[in-house]
């Protein structure tokens, strides 16, 4: 039984450790990942009927809203992340209060089993909490991500009727567009127009 806490409490750990570390990914995207640019050409404008693309990690990095609900997010996962590891190591408290009794023959067979099986008890409902929790991270991860790409799709939905570019494509990790004229690299223009907005409506809030 000891043996299969342990692994269950080191699980338990490194799968809340991983998923919080995935909110820190969008802002860790290197520059490298980016489509290649020529500064010479980063005044040049695309024309009407063009197609162009924003670099999604870009946007996710510096964007302000995204700054702002990653880090609330943040803060969430933190607290989770506190509260799962104190109800674990409680968990393992327990357990070895109860194996050292055990050891010391500080109680019968009988109170020994009702013991054992209480131990089993919380073991279970650390795990079932734990699991709760992680679906929880993952959920309020998913909400951030939509809650920014819905931003910037009701954005780029006015922006594109003054600029009327035949299409917006985002771009990821050179994915899909692997190659192309930095004049069809808006991200820039897009960027100061998201913030700017985003700025006026928090103030008006």
């Amino acid at each position: 039984m000891k043996n299969n806490l342990s692994i269950i409490l080191s699980a338990v750990a490194l799968i809340v450790a991983v998923v919080f570390g995935i909110l820190y990914m969008s802002s860790d995207k290197s520059a490298g990942s980016s489509v290649p640019t020529d500064s010479s050409d980063s005044t040049a404008v695309a024309a009407e009927g063009a197609i162009v693309y924003i670099d999604l990690d870009r946007i996710f990095q510096e964007y302000d809203m995204a700054n702002d609900l990653r880090s609330v997010v943040e803060t969430k996962v933190q607290n989770i992340q506190a509260e799962v590891n104190r109800r674990g190591k409680k968990l393992e408290s327990d357990y070895n209060d109860f194996q050292d009794k055990i050891n010391k023959g500080l109680m019968t067979r009988s109170v020994a089993e009702v013991q054992g099986q209480k131990i089993q008890q919380q073991q279970d409902e650390f795990n079932n909490y734990a699991a709760q929790k992680q679906n929880e991270i993952a959920e309020e991860q998913m909400v951030m991500t939509n809650q920014i790409v819905d931003a910037l799709k009701t954005y780029l939905d006015k922006y594109n009727q003054d600029k009327k570019y035949s299409m917006i494509l985002t771009n990821q990790g050179g994915v899909p567009v692997f190659t192309a004229d930095p004049a069809l690299d808006i991200t820039d223009d897009v960027l100061s127009g998201l913030n700017e907005e985003y700025v006026k409506n928090k103030n008006k809030k």
